[in-house]
């Protein structure tokens, strides 16, 4: 990246890129059913009911874009959102993950999304990072460690996004993003930041924006020529 590219400010481009217009495009629960590539996308992966439709709808300013449910398992397609001033030719697309690990539906619905999942992962050329949310009140599971290293095979970069940061102690914070960042040593795939968020009090999603931004910008210098 240039000098001149480091003085851009990638929080205030990552607040006007979310500002932009949102919309759901598509659902896919087979591999064949998904959209044709198009602009890049980033993906919202974690647990079942770790906070992914509450964080699309923080990050968005929307209050239902993407159904929150209290119910995990509720997410059971790929769900695809153009974002963009345009819709029909978005600058971005966020794709929202059924959830895995625990969920309230059959062990066959359950193998059926993880199946899905990891086709999705291997064979999308289109996707530039997946976005790992993690619970902040619990830390890394082993369900999470599988999915990590699920994506160090696909060879695709990957992010952590602690979540729930407002049910967090003040004094825990740097110790929970501390520990979070330990595991991802030895993870080739891994984005070293990790960013700590709470949809209910909108903190660090200047952050996760600013990420995006920076991502979006790295792939191409003139994807927000038209923003």
């Amino acid at each position: 990246m240039t000098d001149a590219d480091q003085e851009l400010d990638f929080v205030e481009i990552g607040r006007k890129l979310f500002a932009q217009n949102c919309d759901f495009i598509w659902a896919a629960e087979k591999i064949d059913g998904l959209p044709p590539m198009g602009p890049p996308e980033i993906a919202f992966a974690g647990r079942s009911n770790v906070g992914k439709s509450s964080l699309l709808n923080a990050l968005t300013g929307r209050k239902a874009l993407a159904r929150v449910a209290h119910t995990p398992g509720r997410t059971q397609n790929l769900n695809f959102f153009n974002l963009g001033p345009d819709l029909e030719a978005p600058l971005l697309r966020l794709v929202d993950m059924p959830g895995y690990g625990y969920a309230a539906v059959s062990k066959e619905k359950i193998a059926n999304w993880t199946r899905l999942m990891k086709e999705f992962l291997r064979g999308r050329a289109t996707l530039a990072r997946v976005f790992v949310l993690i619970d902040g009140r619990h830390g890394v599971k082993d369900t999470d460690r599988e999915m990590l290293t699920q994506l160090d095979q696909a060879a695709l970069s990957y992010q952590i996004v602690l979540t729930k940061r407002d049910e967090v102690k003040l004094s825990q914070i740097e110790k929970t993003i501390t520990d979070a960042q330990a595991v991802l040593r030895g993870h080739p795939a891994a984005h070293p930041d990790v960013i700590f968020v709470s949809s209910h009090k909108n903190d660090g999603l200047a952050d996760l924006r600013e990420a995006i931004a920076r991502l979006m910008f790295e792939r191409d210098k003139t994807v927000f020529d038209r923003a």
